[in-house]
């Protein structure tokens, strides 16, 4: 089948926007009795038992994962086997009944620990800035597959040019950055964390020199103006928000008191910035240009009616992946 003019793509997914260490320093601090002497081992079982027993998701993982973090290691199954065994120090007692602290409060691992990976990179995590879900990494690698089998999709250095809608951690433009040697990138957001965070990943990773980051609320008129110095883009990504607003008092805890709702709420039927990014296209993409979105499984429909009743922006809704979860 032959696609003409410009493309959009979605990826779908449920709703995944569903689902260093802190330098607490106190020489007179003991740890309870109970815990005093305990390996790293026998700490997961302690806190594990305590997060399933306050209804605590994943609370085996999440026991590892603060573990591990007070112990410098990024996963427990990572660490030197004679750590496992090895009675923990007070100090580092301590920073584990912390952390685990903030989770019984249902704050996010992310969060909890500060960094996170995304693929492959190692990125800088801090509330309320939306954090990045495995579903999205598979948008990731949707644009990476484009970019390889298009060899058109690239802009006048001899990489694509890209414009990330939503940028949050910077992990969606940062990962592309990575991967595709010859990209630059425009990532925008209206959050002002959000834009700090990017740029401190970017630098961690010293990837600044190829992206430029923007604080820009796509919904206002005439956002795309702010984009005509750097000419027509190669692909748009976005992971906007696109939750119903009636779904969001059913999102986890941990997402509704940490995680800022602009980056989750898409209004009535989850498409009010969706449809925004959709009509920027028409001012900023290339004619053989491509959109990718994720999206929620009800809004393939939706955005194929929208399109229809919008022929002047010459967009075609070509392909629908779902994500791991089937969604």
């Amino acid at each position: 089948m032959k696609l003409w003019g410009r493309m959009l793509w979605a990826l779908l997914s449920g709703s995944g926007k569903r689902g260093g260490t802190r330098g607490w320093a106190s020489s007179s601090w003991q740890p309870r009795l109970p815990l005093a002497g305990l390996s790293a081992t026998e700490l997961v079982s302690h806190w594990t038992a305590v997060f399933e027993k306050r209804g605590i998701p994943e609370a085996r993982e999440s026991s590892e994962y603060i573990v591990a973090h007070v112990l410098g290691a990024k996963t427990f199954q990572s660490l030197r086997p004679a750590l496992w065994t090895q009675p923990l120090t007070p100090w580092q007692l301590q920073c584990i009944e912390e952390l685990s602290s903030c989770r019984l409060q249902r704050m996010p691992v992310q969060y909890i620990l500060g960094e996170w990976d995304f693929q492959g990179l190692s990125l800088k995590m801090a509330p309320p800035v939306f954090i990045p879900r495995p579903e999205t990494e598979e948008l990731v690698e949707w644009v990476l597959e484009e970019v390889t089998q298009r060899s058109h999709v690239v802009g006048a250095q001899g990489g694509p040019l890209i414009l990330e809608v939503g940028c949050g951690s910077g992990a969606i433009s940062l990962s592309l950055l990575s991967q595709l040697p010859q990209s630059r990138v425009i990532a925008v957001d209206k959050g002002e964390a959000a834009i700090c965070l990017t740029h401190e990943n970017a630098q961690r990773l010293q990837l600044q020199d190829r992206i430029r980051i923007m604080p820009l609320d796509v919904t206002l008129e005439g956002s795309w103006a702010h984009f005509v110095p750097w000419g027509p883009m190669d692909l748009i990504v976005s992971n906007p928000p696109y939750v119903f607003h009636q779904d969001m008092e059913q999102l986890a805890p941990e997402i509704r008191s940490y995680e800022d709702p602009a980056a989750l709420d898409g209004g009535e039927e989850g498409m009010d910035v969706i449809t925004h990014i959709l009509a920027l296209a028409s001012w900023l993409l290339k004619d053989s240009g491509s959109i990718f979105l994720e999206v929620d499984p009800r809004h393939p429909e939706l955005i194929g009616s929208w399109l229809q009743s919008r022929p002047d922006l010459s967009l075609d809704l070509v392909a629908v992946r779902r994500d791991f979860c089937g969604r």
